[in-house]
């Protein structure tokens, strides 16, 4: 009965232990949040760092190119607006349902929804970029690969994926980032006749 009883305590007693960890991991990142350029600069210096680290180890190729094509998996999710616009054209009825990106000037205003989020982002960039650095600790992981072939690769695949989200854009006229936003009219201003504060255009 001892043992059992304290098997429960231990297992409460990790559970919050990682409870507390959770806690003060979420309250960190809610400090960080506004903090916009500071992130990325953390996360361009620890890729830097883990781009040092392969030249000197002159190895790890592999989880360079895994954390290259992670990053890039990242960054087309973050260009790619939430609600895809090409699922209006699968049939009418449907299409009526779905939010459609403001294509013209007179249109209202709706600001760029990612599918991935800028602060998702940058968290999943730089929890990748930390265990890349990790992994590089260890030479079980070191496996001896022709890194040329894998670089061309890459940069092949970053050109097609590129182009591809590109010419989706040009297709459906939208940019990836919000340049406008709605604009008020204040208690002197507005069309006549008009109450203030309603919208009178968008820039």
């Amino acid at each position: 009965m001892n043992s059992l009883g304290d098997t429960d305590i231990g297992g409460s007693g990790a559970s919050s232990s990682f409870s507390r960890i959770g806690m003060y991991t979420q309250h960190i990142l809610d400090r960080v949040t506004p903090f916009v350029s500071l992130r990325w600069i953390t996360n361009l210096i620890l890729l830097i760092i883990f781009f040092l680290r392969i030249f000197f180890a002159q190895g790890f190729y592999i989880i360079a190119y895994g954390l290259g094509i992670f990053l890039l998996n990242q960054f087309i999710l973050f260009l790619t607006p939430k609600q895809d616009p090409s699922l209006r054209d699968v049939d009418d009825d449907e299409g009526d349902h779905v939010p459609r990106l403001p294509t013209r000037s007179t249109d209202e205003f709706r600001p760029f929804m990612r599918r991935l989020p800028e602060f998702k982002f940058w968290y999943t960039t730089f929890k990748a970029i930390v265990i890349s650095l990790i992994l590089t600790m260890f030479s079980i992981f070191d496996i001896p690969v022709f890194w040329p072939v894998l670089v061309i690769y890459f940069f092949t695949l970053f050109f097609l994926t590129m182009r591809q989200r590109i010419a989706h854009m040009i297709q459906y006229k939208y940019v990836p980032y919000s340049y406008g936003k709605a604009k008020y009219a204040g208690k002197n201003e507005g069309p006549p006749g008009g109450a203030p504060g309603i919208k009178i255009s968008s820039y």
